[in-house]
C-alpha cells in the first residue's frame, strides 16, 4: 500500500486512467490492426504507468506495465500480429493491474500472482518473438543463465519460482526508451481466470460504482473564484446596510422619547395655564427627525433592493457553477461497456459490434454512478435475448454480426439515453403469456392494451420470458431494477420494440438532481409539489364531464380516455371538501395531466397556485423510500413542501382500481401457517467435493438439503421424499443429470417441480439440451456461487 495518502488519491486516478485507455484501445486495435497513431498513444499510457508504479514502489504494476508496453512495441514494428488470443491476454494482464491498483490504494488484498499473470501474457506466440530479441539485453543480470537455457531448447515449463526470478531481472533495466525488451520465459498454464474488466463481476458480488474524483478545468474554478469575491462584497454591501438600519432604530428611539416627553411637558403647562413658543421647538425637530427618517428608509430600501438583485444573480451563478463541477462527461462510464459486450458476445457465442455515440454528453455525478448497474443489465439483456445466433442472422437475410448502439444527447430539459439494437425484437404474444402465467394481468386487461403497455409489462418485477435460468439471464431480475433506479431520478423508461428487426430502450432522466421546476399544487389547504416535466397541461375539468369506465372515473382529452383521480384520496389524506363524488356547488376542478412514458393520469386537485425551481431535498435514511414522494423543498414564505412522485401516483392508481376487483368479499382467506417449514432440496452430485460445497450453501441458506450420488440413486430418492426442487449435476455414472430430468417430467405428479443443472458444460448446445431436457435452469459451475444458486431457486420455487 502506498504510505502517502495524497500520492495514494493521485495514483488512483491517473492508474485508472491510463488502464480504461489501454482497454479500450485494444478493444480498437480488433478491428484496426495497423492503426500506428493508436499505438503510439497506447504505448505512452503503459510508459507513464510503469513510470508511475516503479515511483511509487509498487513494483507488481510496473513489471506487468513494462511487458504491455515491450508487447506493443512488437506490434508496432511489425515483430508479432495482433489477434485475438493476444487481445484476450492483454486485457487479463490490464484486469489484473486494476486489481492491483486497488490493493495498492487501499492496502487490502486482491490475490494477485503477478508473476503467474506475466507468465500468461508472455505466452507462446510472444515467448517467440522474445526469444528473437533476447540479443539486444544489455544490462540484465543472469543473461548467461537465459541463453544457456535457450541452446538446450527447454521445452518444459518452469517452476513459478524461475518466472518470478526472470521478471525481476527483467525489470532492472531502468532504461527510459520504449524498445526496452524483457528476458524471455516458456509459457506456463494460465492461472485462475481474472474478471476482464471491473465491470464484468456478478452484480451481487460488485460493489457499488462511486466516481471519487473529478477533474476539473481551472477555468471553471476562475469563474468560481470570481463569483465567490463578488459574493464577499455582497455581504459587506448588506453589513452596511444593517449599520443602517440600527442608525434608523436609533433615530425612532430618539423620536419616540421626544414625543413622550412633549406629552408630559404639554400637560403640565396646560394644568399651569401657561403658553410659550418654547412649546413648539420639540415639534419642530419632530418633524425634522421624520423627514430625515423617510429620506434614510427610502435610501436603504433603494439599497437593500439593490443589493438583494446582486446577491440573487450571483448566488445563482455560484449554484450554477458548483452544479457544472459535478457534470461528468458520460463517456466515463460508457468506456467500461465495450470491453464487457465483446466478452459477453463471445460467451454466446454471437457476433456484436456496441457502437457509441454521444458521450460528450454530460449529466450529474450521481446519475453517472447509479446507472451504470441498469444500462449494464440492459446491455446484457440486448446480446442475451435480442440477438440472434450469426446463423439465424443469415437466414433472415441480416449481417452476421449485430449491432447495437448505445447513444446520448441532451434536449432542453432531459439527458436522454438509447440503447438500440438490430435483433429479433419483442414478442407481445409470449409477452401475454408470460404476464398470464405469473398473474400479472388478466386477459380482459390485456384485451384493453395498446402494443406499448404490453411491451412496458417486462419492466414489472419478476417478470421474464427466458425460457432457461442461466447465470446471464432468466432470474427474473434486471429490467425492473433498471425502472426503479430511473424512477428514483425522476426518469422515465420507454421500450419500442419491431418484431424482427430490434428494439429500442429510451432513458430520459433530469438534466440535475439538485433542483427541480415544480408546480405547487393546494390540497386541504396544503402545498405539494409536482414536477413539470412530468406535467402534459393543466385544465378545468366540468362536474358531467366525469363519467364510469371499468370501475375508472375518466375523462376525454384529445379523444382518447384517461383516468382521473383526487390527489387527496392518492395521498390517502382526508377526503377533500369539493371531492367529484360529493355532491358540491362547485362545478369545476383543477386538473394536472400528467404523463409518465405511455401512461397517463388526471389528478385533481383544489388549486394550482405557483410554478417555481426549488431545492430538492432528499428522504433521511428512516424514510428512504415513501411512497408516491420523491423528496421534500422550503418554500419562500418557510412551508416545508412534500415534491410528488408521479409514477407512484400512476401505480397507486392502478393498485386501487385494477388490483381489488380480482377479490370478491365472499371469498375466504387463506390460513396462515402456524409454522414455517424449511423448503426441501434434493441435491444430486456424484462429486463430494462439490456436493459438500453446494450443501453448505443451501443450508446456511435456510434449506433442508437430501443428497444423492447419482441419477438413479436421486430419483429413487425423490419417490421417497416430498422435495420443492432438483439441483443436479449432468456428466455423473449410471444415470446423468439430463436422462434423470427427462426421467422426472415423465412423471405427471412432477410437472411443475424446479429442475435446476449446474455443470461445467457451458456451450449453447448444452444448455439447449438441458432445456429440451425439461430444465428449469441451467447454471455454470465457473459462474456458481451462494447468490446466484439461492436467487434462483427463490425464483422458482
Amino acid at each position: 500500500m502506498i504510505d502517502d495518502e495524497e500520492l495514494r488519491n493521485i495514483f488512483k486516478t491517473t492508474s485508472e486512467e491510463h488502464l480504461q485507455n489501454l482497454d479500450a484501445g485494444i478493444l480498437h486495435l480488433e478491428k484496426h490492426l495497423d492503426d500506428q497513431s493508436l499505438l503510439e498513444e497506447l504505448l505512452r499510457e503503459a510508459h507513464s504507468l510503469k513510470g508511475d508504479a516503479n515511483m511509487l514502489g509498487v513494483k507488481d504494476i510496473g513489471t506487468l506495465a513494462h511487458q504491455v508496453e515491450y508487447v506493443l512495441t512488437q506490434l508496432k514494428q511489425h515483430q508479432i500480429t495482433f489477434s485475438q488470443e493476444l487481445g484476450d491476454r492483454l486485457a487479463q494482464c490490464i484486469a489484473a493491474m486494476y486489481r492491483l491498483v486497488h490493493e495498492a490504494v487501499t492496502g487490502e488484498p486482491v490475490g494477485v500472482d503477478a508473476f503467474h499473470v506475466l507468465a500468461v501474457l508472455m505466452g507462446s506466440e510472444t515467448g517467440q518473438a522474445v526469444q528473437k530479441e533476447i540479443k539486444t539485453v544489455e544490462t540484465v543480470e543472469n543473461v548467461q543463465e537465459v541463453e544457456e537455457a535457450k541452446e538446450e531448447e527447454v521445452t518444459e515449463v518452469r517452476e513459478v519460482t524461475e518466472v518470478r526470478e526472470i521478471a525481476e531481472v527483467a525489470e532492472v533495466r531502468e532504461a527510459d526508451e520504449v524498445t526496452a525488451t524483457p528476458v524471455a520465459t516458456e509459457p506456463l498454464s494460465p492461472p485462475s481466470p481474472l474478471p476482464l474488466h471491473p465491470s464484468t463481476p456478478p452484480p451481487s458480488q460488485s460493489p457499488a460504482y462511486r466516481i471519487e474524483t473529478i477533474r476539473v478545468p481551472t477555468r471553471s474554478l476562475d469563474n468560481l473564484m470570481t463569483q465567490a469575491g463578488e459574493l464577499t462584497v455582497t455581504k459587506i454591501r448588506i453589513a452596511h446596510r444593517l449599520s443602517e438600519i440600527e442608525a434608523i432604530a436609533t433615530l425612532w428611539d430618539e423620536w419616540s422619547r421626544d414625543l413622550t416627553g412633549n406629552r408630559l411637558s404639554g400637560n403640565r403647562q396646560q394644568d399651569n395655564g401657561a403658553t410659550s413658543n418654547s412649546a413648539f421647538e420639540p415639534r419642530h425637530r419632530s418633524t425634522d427627525r421624520l423627514q430625515r427618517m423617510e429620506a434614510l428608509v427610502n435610501r436603504l430600501r433603494d439599497a437593500l433592493y439593490e443589493d438583494t438583485k446582486r446577491l440573487e444573480l450571483i448566488s445563482d451563478k455560484l449554484a450554477e457553477g458548483i452544479c457544472t463541477l459535478r457534470l461528468l462527461p458520460l463517456s466515463t462510464i460508457f468506456n467500461v461497456f465495450p470491453r464487457m459486450v465483446r466478452d459477453l458476445a463471445r460467451q454466446e457465442g454471437k457476433q456484436v459490434e456496441l457502437v457509441i455515440e454521444g458521450g460528450e454528453t454530460h449529466a450529474d455525478k450521481r446519475i453517472l454512478e447509479e446507472m451504470k448497474d441498469p444500462l449494464m443489465h440492459l446491455l446484457r439483456n440486448a446480446v442475451d435475448h435480442g440477438i440472434e445466433s450469426p446463423a439465424q442472422r443469415e437466414q433472415l437475410g441480416k449481417p452476421a454480426t449485430a449491432t447495437i448502439c448505445l447513444r446520448s444527447y441532451q434536449t432542453p430539459t432531459h439527458i436522454v439515453i438509447e440503447i438500440q439494437d438490430d435483433g429479433r425484437g419483442l414478442n407481445l404474444e409470449q409477452i401475454k403469456q408470460t404476464a398470464l402465467k405469473h398473474g400479472l394481468c388478466r386477459e380482459e386487461d390485456l384485451a384493453m392494451m395498446t402494443d406499448s403497455q404490453i411491451q412496458a409489462l417486462i419492466f414489472t418485477p419478476g417478470f421474464s420470458t427466458a425460457p432457461l435460468v442461466t447465470e446471464v439471464s432468466g432470474r427474473g431480475v434486471g429490467l425492473d431494477v433498471v425502472q426503479t433506479n430511473v424512477e428514483k431520478f425522476k426518469g422515465s423508461l420507454q421500450v419500442e420494440s419491431n418484431p424482427g428487426q430490434g428494439c429500442l430502450f429510451r432513458i430520459q432522466l433530469g438534466i440535475t438532481l439538485a433542483t427541480a421546476h415544480v408546480l405547487i399544487v393546494l390540497i386541504n389547504g396544503t402545498p405539494y409539489a409536482i414536477p413539470v416535466e412530468f406535467v402534459r397541461t393543466a385544465c378545468l375539468v366540468d362536474r358531467n364531464e366525469i363519467f364510469t369506465l371499468e370501475n375508472r372515473e375518466t375523462i376525454v382529452r384529445e379523444g382518447q380516455p384517461v383516468s382521473v383521480a383526487w390527489l387527496a384520496d392518492l395521498l390517502e389524506l382526508p377526503a377533500a371538501n369539493s371531492s367529484p363524488s360529493t355532491p358540491t356547488a362547485k362545478q369545476q376542478f383543477a386538473c394536472l395531466l400528467l404523463q409518465v412514458g405511455q401512461e397517463q393520469l388526471g389528478v385533481l386537485v383544489d388549486a394550482v397556485i405557483d410554478e417555481q425551481d426549488v431545492v430538492i431535498k432528499p428522504q433521511s435514511q428512516l424514510l428512504k423510500r415513501v411512497r408516491n414522494v420523491s423528496g421534500a423543498t422550503i418554500l419562500g414564505t418557510g412551508e416545508v413542501c412534500i415534491v410528488l412522485n408521479p409514477q407512484d401516483l400512476i401505480k397507486s392508481v392502478q393498485r386501487r382500481v385494477v388490483k381489488l376487483p380480482r377479490s370478491s368479499p365472499s371469498s375466504t382467506p387463506a390460513t396462515p401457517q402456524l409454522a414455517a417449514t424449511k423448503p426441501t432440496i434434493l441435491l444430486v452430485e456424484d462429486s463430494i467435493a462439490t456436493r459438500t460445497q453446494e450443501k453448505r450453501m443451501l443450508e446456511t441458506a435456510g434449506y433442508e438439503v437430501i443428497t444423492a450420488v447419482d441419477g438413479n440413486d436421486g430419483f429413487n430418492k425423490l419417490q421417497s421424499n416430498p422435495v420443492d426442487a432438483v439441483i443436479s449435476d449432468v456428466q455423473m455414472p449410471n444415470l446423468d443429470g439430463l436422462q434423470l430430468t427427462a426421467k422426472i417430467r415423465q412423471q405427471r405428479e412432477y410437472n411443475e417441480l424446479p429442475i435446476i443443472l449446474v455443470t461445467s458444460l457451458a456451450s449453447d448446445e448444452d444448455k439447449r439440451r438441458g432445456a429440451e431436457a425439461g430444465a428449469n435452469a441451467y447454471i455454470t459451475k465457473s459462474s456458481l456461487n451462494q447468490s446466484i444458486l439461492v436467487e434462483t431457486l427463490q425464483r422458482l420455487i
